[in-house]
């Protein structure tokens, strides 16, 4: 089965968020949505996700899931305000436990945040399926670029999150705490199984150099063949060594601090104070 898939790129985080439809009726799942946030103001926006509401409304669409490839450390979701708008169930890989223990801890978020995913409708693992409308949705656990990263796969599409970008870019970065260059390699392979007629939808692209347009969609068959990190056959211990000394040089995403705060509570601000005003935390040194 072949799903309807509409892309919104945000062109602040370089983020693109999907709405994959069934082909043969109105439900939909919206996948890695994006909350609009200007960091030097503290103040969030809902263009981005505006934008989905109104392609779901003009087109008569039934959000049933609203899906989450991983805890996002580049953008804030916006899966709680999609959800009131809209509707359908938030849905995160099951490690989101091991996530939120991680980042509890260096937030010093105390014991009244819950570290057991009950922020999200739905925890998965890895062979999951569930159905939207009348296409199945199945579920590949793909850790190293975070522990909780998941690919969904629906019918003939799979949405792989950070775990890949487009092939004249590569891969996704693994030092963040609980990433492994060695276990994105196995999650890659994994997606690689998938017939080579799959298309793969990446979450990010930053047009890598010679090329002009940003991109989103390839398949399987081409990420085997011209993937610049994996593809022609790369072999694990040359990747392991290429993608940490790479990751050495990288900064911090402009947005994590904000990200992980929200994010591993799907998508929803920290506790108000009192006197109802949201605050965020700065650990110092902490990353």
């Amino acid at each position: 089965m072949k799903p309807d898939v509409t892309a919104f790129f945000d062109e602040a985080t370089n983020t693109i968020s999907f709405v994959a439809k069934d082909a043969q009726g109105t439900a939909c799942a919206i996948i890695d949505s994006v909350l609009d946030f200007d960091h030097a103001a503290g103040r969030t926006d809902t263009k981005s996700a505006d934008a989905i509401i109104a392609h779901v409304t003009a087109n008569g669409l039934k959000v049933e899931w609203i899906l989450e490839s991983h805890v996002h450390a580049d953008h804030l979701s916006a899966a709680p305000y999609l959800q009131e708008k809209l509707g359908g169930q938030i849905g995160i890989g099951k490690n989101i436990t091991l996530v939120q223990d991680t980042f509890g801890k260096i937030f010093n978020e105390g014991t009244e945040f819950q570290r057991d995913g009950s922020q999200f409708d739905q925890l998965f693992s890895d062979g999951d399926s569930f159905m939207v409308g009348q296409m199945r949705c199945d579920v590949l656990h793909t850790p190293g670029h975070t522990p909780a990263c998941m690919t969904y796969v629906i019918g003939d599409a799979a949405f792989v999150g950070d775990t890949l970008f487009m092939p004249d870019f590569g891969t996704a970065r693994c030092d963040f705490p609980g990433g492994s260059s060695a276990e994105l390699f196995s999650s890659i392979q994994k997606i690689l199984s998938l017939p080579d007629e799959t298309r793969i939808f990446v979450g990010h692209d930053y047009k890598a150099p010679g090329r002009d347009e940003f991109a989103w969609e390839t398949t399987v068959g081409e990420q085997k063949a011209k993937n610049i990190h994996v593809g022609a056959e790369a072999d694990q211990e040359s990747f392991v060594a290429m993608r940490d000394a790479r990751d050495a040089t990288l900064s911090m995403p402009k947005l994590i601090i904000p990200s992980l705060q929200v994010n591993m509570r799907a998508g929803n601000m920290p506790e108000p104070d009192d006197d109802g005003a949201v605050f965020l935390k700065v650990p110092i040194n902490k990353l």
